[in-house]
This record gives C-alpha cells, structure tokens and sequence, in this order.
C-alpha cells in the first residue's frame, strides 16, 4: 500500500511520464498477484500440516497415528484366559512394548474358555475405544469375533486361534492341523514299537466350533489315520479339565479293554487324563500314551516325570511378540503376511531336558 501511495503522490506533482506510470502500474499488478498467490500457498500448507494425527490408515485401512517412527501405538491385547500358554503370550506382547518405547499394550482375560460374554465386552470396548488403534485378539468365539469386528477401522490381529474377516490383517500362531497331525504320527508310531498293531486312540478336544480345537483335532484325526491308528472316541470337554476327567472315567467304562492313546488339544485336559488313569488303577490303561497340546510347564514337567509321554510345545512368547509386531507395522503402512507361524516342538522323553534348558535359558521356566 505504501508503495501505491508514492505512485499516486509523484502523478500529483507531475513527475512521473504517461509511459512510466503505465509501468509503474504493471509492476505493482505483478507484485500483489505474487504476495495473493504466496498468502494462499501458505493456507494450503498449514490446512495440510493441521489434520488430525489419528486418522492415518494402515496397510489394511486400519486407523492409526500418522505413519512416522515417532508415533505412538495403543494396541489392545485380549487373550482367551490366563494358564501356562498364555501367561508366555502375554509376556511376548510386553517384551515387544518394553523395547518400542512408542508401543502401549492393554492386555486383558476373561476368567475361564468358557466366559464368551466377558470377552465379548472386552472386544467391543476396545472396537469403541477411540484411543486404541489396534485390537490384537484370541477368539473365544471365532465367528463372534467376526461379528464384532465387522464395521471397526481399527487394525485387527487373530491371535492362537484363527477367524474369518475381511477387517482381518493378519493370523499370528501355531500351524496347530500341521502340528497336531505330526505329534499323532509320533504317538501311534510309539505305540507301534511297543507291539500295538492298529492303536485306538480316543481324542479330548475343546468348544465344539472353536477353530483352534476343531484344527487339533482334524490334524490328530489325519495323523492317526496316515500311521496306521484308529480314532474310535471324540470328546468335546470344553478345553476343561474337570470335564475331561468325567470324559476320561466314562470312556473308561464304555472301552473296559483300555485305549492305546490319548490325544488332548490342551495339556490341562491331558493332566486331568493323566491323573484319573493313574487314580483309577486300571491295569487295561497302565500303558495309554497320552499327549497334551501347549507345551505349559506342567505338562512338561510331567513328560520328564514319566506320567505324560508327549507334548505339542507351541512358542507363546514368540506368538505374543510377533502378534504385537504385526499391528505395529500395519499401523505404520507396511504390509504383513496373513499367516505368521509362532512354531511348535513336540516335546517328549529323548528331549525335554534340551527344551527346558532353552526355556530356562529365556527366562520362561519358573
């Protein structure tokens, strides 16, 4: 405006030509297009730079913090209860937090396998939480889970147990069909070697319709039917111990001749085998090889007493840690593979010294 003034000032007095003042006019047209455009270049720039940071999106359309390594992440863990197994999940999914200073885990646990509505509201406080940006989850109910993930934004892990959704990024756990099927093998073929022809085996197995039992339980059936075994008993318990020990003392009456093999999809319904055989004092079950499914310390402590004759071993602490890792890194855009194996090892009495001296070795073994 100064400059302006001046301009018409010097016309007053006459000291400016006809020529000059025509271009003294076009400069001064240039100027103020130049400083409108530079005013609105620097609105454009802070409306860019003034959006909220947690609405940026994921690999998966999750919604999360802007992608940056200086981020934080709230990320919401809810396992199926709290044993052996998923005290080692749940101390994986710390670790990871302890060593990313940006990553906050909220880690909870229904009180039993069976207390669907308390993971229920469990999941739906975490899908309404507008602070949480990733749900990291081990279904009770696989199809319930489904359900109530269906409409969120959020970023969404399967944990141990394995679900079907779209708002799905990733499963993180055991291959438990693979890894059952290899223990079954390595039960019968035991059997075998000690004079059984064609072993029965009875399988104790969890919540009809929950993915992980249902996949234990289709690898156990194909392992035992490759080797050369006979499935003549299937007992859903619950993934209970006391409902397995009624299973275990009905098969008890129903088979009198005894059970070659018994194969559990979790090691609190093997123990629970364990100890009404050895209470029963049936002579017809003193040999049955029963195999648990976890690798819970228990079970391996019975494995080098000699009550238990195998476990499936899966890695909690690595399914915890790399289930954590997953959100995290679909939060930050990457892309993750939609299956991501935890490991097992099947643990029996050629190697369960080695398997808990690693265990010790880690700090997993009390």
């Amino acid at each position: 405006m100064p400059a302006l003034f001046e301009i018409y000032r010097q016309r007053r007095k006459g000291n400016i030509k006809k020529d000059e003042k025509k271009e003294r006019t076009i400069i001064m047209k240039k100027k103020l297009l130049a400083m409108t455009l530079a005013s609105a270049m620097c609105v454009s720039m802070l409306a860019g730079c003034g959006g909220d940071s947690s609405t940026g999106t994921s690999s998966n359309g999750g919604s999360s913090a802007e992608g940056g390594s200086g981020e934080s992440y709230n990320i919401s863990v809810i396992v199926k209860l709290t044993d052996s197994h998923f005290n080692k999940v749940m101390a994986g999914a710390r670790a990871y937090a302890d060593e990313h200073d940006n990553v906050n885990v909220d880690i909870q646990s229904p009180t039993a396998a069976t207390s669907y509505d308390e993971q229920v509201n469990m999941i739906e406080t975490a899908v309404g939480n507008p602070s949480t940006n990733a749900i990291v989850v081990a279904p009770l109910q696989s199809d319930s889970a489904s359900t109530l993930i269906a409409n969120t934004d959020k970023v969404v892990i399967a944990l141990d147990t394995d679900f079907a959704s779209e708002k799905k990024s990733a499963f993180v756990g055991t291959g438990n069909e693979s890894a059952s099927k290899e223990a079954a093998v390595a039960a019968v073929k035991k059997a075998q070697d000690s004079g059984v022809d064609k072993p029965t085996v009875l399988i104790v197995t969890g919540v009809q319709g929950d993915e992980t039992h249902d996949a234990r339980m289709n690898g156990y059936k194909a392992g035992v039917e490759e080797a050369g075994g006979e499935v003549v008993e299937v007992q859903y318990c619950d993934g209970m111990a006391e409902k397995a020990a009624t299973a275990m003392e009905s098969v008890m009456q129903k088979f009198p001749q005894g059970i070659d093999i018994v194969l559990s999809s979790n090691d609190d319904m093997a123990m629970s085998v364990v100890k009404i055989i050895k209470d029963s004092g049936n002579a017809a079950y003193a040999n049955t090889i029963v195999c648990g499914f976890d690798g819970n310390q228990s079970a391996i402590q019975a494995i080098k007493g000699g009550s238990l004759a195998m476990d499936v071993a899966q890695n909690g602490y690595d399914m915890g840690y790399k289930a954590v890792e997953a959100a995290v890194k679909c939060l930050q855009g990457e892309t993750v593979d939609a299956f991501i194996d935890s490991g097992v090892q099947v643990v029996d009495s050629a190697n369960v010294d080695s398997y808990i001296d690693d265990q010790t070795a880690k700090g997993l073994w009390e």
